[in-house]
């Protein structure tokens, strides 16, 4: 498979990723074959890229943490929760905790395999991609800082619900004024009235937008005073909404762009200390992902090096036809060379 612009795609090609609504149906199933009205109703919902099965990259498999079922069902879960939510109706915090537990399985079972986050987002189910996402990468930060199983859940349930306070608009104003309203706010007094969850759960929720400079909100806490929780998901929100479009003109970032942005803030508004796991646990150029060397050649990616996210393997085709050449080029290995550009 290639990860593709949409602007690139041409009718005829296969789809080689699923694409999920909201409430966790498919939209369009991997393998299909993309058509005019196809292509044109993805870049409508808003799809910015996209993977592509393609006949020299056959081998190349986005490693995926979640399998699909587990990440149809806590979409599934999340629809239901957050409609429930906004219709100030009560919601399930044991069906939440059961779609949990299972997330945790399989990132128990796929902790070697770097974070690849290329789920095809729509304007319809990016909030629900948003809240898998940063659950995924909050609990395998978490998981390489050493917490123990009934931490890990904690934490991973706060993340998946850190932004539940947007989801009833009709709140504002319900707690006071200013600073008493921000979505944070409001999130913590949903899960804070859940008593079956552990109170760290709703403090992560409201304390994920603060910073160790104390420029954050909503209280302006500095350092020591934030939770490791809530720095953990700050990373992971951050660097989510970064790839989901929010640079520079809401043009979703890329990667390698986006870890950049978010080393620049070091000490400063994010942790260190979880910046330093982050880049661990996450790929910077994704499997599929076109890229020129600085030996001026062109390939795609095709493997990851586990703590080494930067310095993947590229695979270079020549020619065309039945003269076709192939090389790849392990970066780890090639020490001078590296990654000059990303082709999207």
């Amino acid at each position: 498979m290639r990860f593709m612009s949409v602007e690139d795609i041409e009718p005829g090609q296969y789809l080689g990723k699923t694409v999920y609504s909201s409430n966790g149906t498919v939209l369009l199933s991997a393998g299909i074959q993309l058509t005019v009205y196809m292509i044109t109703t993805l870049k409508r919902i808003g799809v910015t890229m996209i993977y592509i099965k393609d006949p020299n990259f056959e081998d190349i498999e986005a490693e995926e943490v979640l399998s699909e079922s587990t990440k149809g069902a806590v979409f599934k879960e999340m629809s239901h929760t957050l409609e429930a939510v906004r219709s100030g109706k009560d919601w399930s915090t044991k069906k939440v905790s059961v779609s949990v537990d299972t997330l945790l399985e399989d990132i128990l079972n796929h902790r070697g395999v770097l974070l690849q986050l290329t789920d095809i987002r729509t304007a319809d189910n990016n909030d629900y991609i948003h809240a898998v996402n940063v659950c995924l990468l909050s609990s395998m930060i978490g998981l390489n800082m050493g917490l123990n199983y009934s931490q890990l859940k904690d934490l991973a349930i706060g993340a998946l619900l850190h932004d539940i306070g947007k989801a009833n608009p009709l709140a504002e104003g319900a707690f006071g004024s200013g600073m008493e309203d921000h979505h944070t706010w409001r999130g913590f007094e949903v899960l804070k009235n859940k008593r079956e969850f552990s109170l760290l759960i709703a403090h992560t929720a409201l304390q994920h937008h603060e910073c160790l400079d104390g420029s954050g909100l909503p209280r302006g806490l500095e350092s020591d005073d934030i939770h490791l929780f809530a720095k953990i998901v700050a990373v992971a929100n951050r660097y989510d909404n970064l790839i989901g479009g929010g640079g520079s003109n809401g043009r979703p970032m890329l990667p390698h762009e986006a870890c950049e942005q978010l080393m620049a803030f070091s000490e400063k508004e994010l942790d260190h200390e979880v910046l330093v796991e982050f880049t661990r646990i996450v790929s910077v150029y994704p499997n599929g992902t076109s890229v020129r060397l600085s030996t001026k050649e062109t390939g795609v990616v095709v493997r990851q090096h586990r703590g080494l996210p930067g310095r993947p393997v590229v695979r270079v085709i020549f020619g065309s036809g039945e003269d076709i050449e192939v090389k790849e080029v392990d970066l780890a290995v090639e020490t001078t060379t590296f990654i000059e550009a990303v082709l999207a």
